[in-house]
């Protein structure tokens, strides 16, 4: 069996936001880039699966040289290998094309990811490489399990829950639940120093959006505290300053 694992490279979420030239682009400046925790998740169950002997994982990563980092955190996990898509990640379309082309290219049973990215939060990137590929796309999942031909995977609806079975290929896209996500272990730490990173160059593709502008949140404004007995004042108030009633 072999797993392909999308992973991001994302700012810690302790990272304080600012941005640059007009705020048409983060700041990265002091910045301390993590891969992201819904990868990780997915990440964990694909090392889950293929413990003692059964298959492999490969970690993939569209991004320039400094993500390599980042990679090198996930090969420490536990990854056999890693693929890193020599380009800036401009957009999930751009992101998904370039994880999709690799894939083609190369034998996975399965491709699994986070649900989303914690910078952007766009849930795009395993919808689109199914539909690239022309495989199942499953997500935001909770379970999976997998018996060599068919994988049994189960998330959740609105009022219970929903279980599917895939035979062939698929991309699932993991949340929390899905597995626990592993500490690396100082052998892992060592390990990942000599495991295989290949570096692709990026396939041409048209860039279909664009970003204008990043805006940040107003400040918040002074808290008003309403006494519990002062009803009266706490619905003017609403009326009057918030305006919510």
């Amino acid at each position: 069996m072999k797993i392909l694992v999308c992973i991001s490279n994302v700012p810690d979420t302790t990272t304080k936001i600012t941005f640059t030239n007009d705020n048409t682009q983060f700041n990265t400046s002091g910045v301390q880039f993590i891969v992201n925790p819904y990868d990780e998740i997915a990440l964990s169950r694909a090392i889950e699966l293929c413990e003692g002997g059964k298959g492999t994982v490969t970690v993939i990563n569209v991004g320039e040289s400094a993500t390599e980092p980042t990679i090198r955190k996930a090969l420490a996990i536990g990854a056999d290998d890693a693929v890193r898509i020599n380009a800036a990640p401009r957009d999930a379309y751009f992101t998904a094309y370039q994880i999709a082309e690799y894939a083609m290219s190369n034998e996975f049973d399965m491709i699994l990811c986070g649900r989303e990215s914690i910078d952007y939060n766009g849930s795009q990137v395993a919808a689109m490489v199914g539909e690239f590929l022309d495989i199942p796309s499953v997500s935001i999942i909770k379970k999976l399990d997998y018996d060599g031909t068919t994988a049994t995977i189960e998330r959740e609806i609105e009022g219970g829950k929903e279980i599917i079975s895939i035979s062939g290929k698929f991309i699932a896209s993991c949340a929390e639940g899905t597995a626990e996500p592993k500490i690396p272990n100082m052998r892992g730490i060592m390990s990942a120093r000599t495991k295989p990173l290949q570096v692709v160059e990026a396939k041409e593709i048209a860039q279909l959006s664009k970003i204008q502008q990043f805006e940040t949140p107003p400040p918040r404004g002074t808290v008003k505290l309403v006494p519990a007995e002062d009803a009266a004042s706490l619905i003017g108030l609403l009326h009057t300053e918030a305006k919510v009633i």
